[in-house]
């Protein structure tokens, strides 16, 4: 679990119109086999909250509950490559789509061209971790960066696992999936680069593809599935360390931060998972992310 994270950028994105999120959103997305062609992505609200005392309501479920999201994270914490194996059903490519042949891939990884390599079709390994999602290699000035696209429920479980012990109370598990989720989601609209959308350390939050990915992590995201934070119509870069004094440090100009001890302690009282964010993103209410087919 990190000890500490910094920020320039401000906690609440309440400048963001919802016709603009909507707009970006409704743009084509990249496409599963089992994916819609086409759709519209919407914010269902609750009324909004006002003061630390007053606990967001949850949003009904939504119908359809699954939203089509992915996301592309930089494997910052990946880079440089040492060990690359791909699982036996993936096929990788060149940037012009042709395929290189498996025996070819460790050459093509050591050489310097090609620029981009795109791998697909199942799990594999880069330095001893394990990732599910398309894989892209792309080559800069030094060496090359993986990026993974992957669900957006797929990379929220795993931001769990590695943000919180997994032992922790299931109540601060799903409160750290909201925050996990709604930061992500920012990001999504502003991405860090053209690449992706957020890398994988601390700088951003800490993902660690299948390896923090267990039991308790996936069953912290089903039931605040597609939920964030919100607040004016915007979305919340929720925000939050380890404990509250690194979170005052860090965040504390802010306004707005969650201490993870703090919500483990909440949690073991009996506070569910939305009585725990009112109590660290006053005001803010929770929406969930709903999918229209067109």
């Amino acid at each position: 679990m990190p000890l500490h994270r910094y920020f320039w950028l401000p906690a609440v994105l309440g400048s963001l119109l919802m016709a603009a999120l909507i707009g970006w959103l409704a743009r084509p997305l990249p496409q599963r086999p089992d994916q819609p062609t086409s759709g519209l992505l919407e914010l269902l609200e609750t009324d909004s909250t006002v003061g630390a005392s007053v606990v967001p309501r949850v949003p009904p479920v939504a119908d359809p509950d699954h939203v089509p999201l992915e996301i592309r994270v930089g494997l910052v914490s990946q880079s440089p490559i040492t060990a690359f194996q791909p699982g036996p059903d993936v096929l990788c490519r060149n940037q012009n789509g042709s395929l290189i042949p498996s025996q070819q891939l460790g050459k093509r990884i050591a050489s310097s061209t090609p620029k981009e390599i795109h791998c697909s079709g199942g799990p594999l390994q880069i330095n001893q971790h394990h990732y599910r999602g398309d894989v892209s290699l792309l080559k800069g000035q030094g060496d090359w960066l993986p990026v993974v696209s992957l669900a957006l429920e797929t990379y929220v479980a795993s931001v769990v696992g590695a943000e919180m012990p997994s032992q922790w109370h299931q109540k601060a598990l799903k409160a750290q999936a909201v925050a996990a989720r709604s930061y992500a989601m920012a990001h999504l609209a502003r991405p860090a680069t053209t690449a992706y959308h957020l890398g994988d350390t601390t700088r951003w939050q800490v993902f660690a593809g299948e390896k923090s990915t267990t039991q308790a992590s996936r069953s912290a995201t089903p039931q605040p599935r597609g939920m964030i934070l919100s607040y004016s119509g915007g979305i919340v870069e929720s925000l939050y360390a380890s404990n509250a004094q690194v979170s005052a440090e860090a965040h504390g100009h802010l306004g707005a931060s969650m201490s993870q001890t703090g919500a483990q302690h909440l949690a073991s009282q009996g506070l569910p998972f939305n009585a725990i964010l009112g109590r660290y993103y006053a005001g803010a209410s929770l929406a969930r992310l709903t999918w229209h087919d067109q």
